[in-house]
């Protein structure tokens, strides 16, 4: 299996299935991959309505037919759209699918769609933990630090995409106090540097999540980890 960081918050997997979370492509200014380089994927999941993960979706899933997995709010929000493989989740709910587990868990976050002058009511933002080909992954989606953290010990995360920028999710120290509670195989910091409001020091989080005994990748927009 591979997992490759995009940029921003973007994470691609590909294994059995093929994945995509929180596409924000054309107009992402970490991402080299853009809607028309995408040929395939199976799944599109999104963490909130914000647009720099909404992002591409609604194209993305037009183009590929993919099956997009979001709260039910974004759900009927795509639908609107003319998006018609969807299916809707909520916080803390779990779903077997083709290719293993799916979980919804907690964001402390906003999730509002702003088109035009209007902002649409997007439900409530989450992250997800994906059971594939035998390994977990999760995406914490934007998210400040939340005592819900320590339940994630329970599922044995292999891997976990952490923000660190600070303003709008956790900072550098509460990162590493997330990565105390969830206790993953490896942690790999996202969300910092896109924009000046969220510049944060990958290299400080990962020498003080080492010196907690967890794996620390900081991966560059386009790198992968395989496992």
């Amino acid at each position: 299996m591979k997992v490759t960081f995009i940029g921003h918050a973007t994470v691609l997997i590909e294994g059995s299935k093929k994945f995509i979370i929180d596409p924000f492509l054309n107009d992402n200014p970490q991402s080299t991959l853009k809607v028309d380089d995408v040929k395939e994927l199976d799944y599109i999941l999104v963490t909130h309505g914000h647009l720099d993960h909404l992002g591409n979706t609604v194209e993305l899933a037009k183009k590929t037919g993919a099956v997009v997995i979001s709260n039910f709010e974004i759900c009927e929000y795509l639908g609107s759209k003319g998006v018609k493989n969807i299916h809707p989740m909520h916080i803390g709910g779990r779903k077997q699918f083709d290719f293993g587990s799916l979980k919804m868990t907690p964001a402390l976050h906003g999730s509002g769609i702003i088109e035009g002058d209007k902002i649409i009511y997007g439900g409530n933002p989450g992250g997800f933990i994906v059971e594939i080909d035998g390994k977990k992954i999760y995406h914490a989606g934007d998210t400040g630090l939340t005592k819900d953290m320590e339940l994630l010990e329970l599922e044995n995360i292999d891997i976990a995409f952490l923000p660190i920028g600070g303003n709008f999710v956790m900072d550098v120290e509460d990162a590493v106090i997330a990565t105390k509670m969830i206790k993953p195989k490896v942690v790999v910091p996202f969300h910092y540097n896109t924009w000046d409001i969220i510049s944060a020091d990958p290299q400080a989080f990962k020498t003080k999540v080492e010196s907690l005994g967890v794996n620390c990748e900081i991966l560059r927009p386009g790198e992968y980890i395989e496992f």
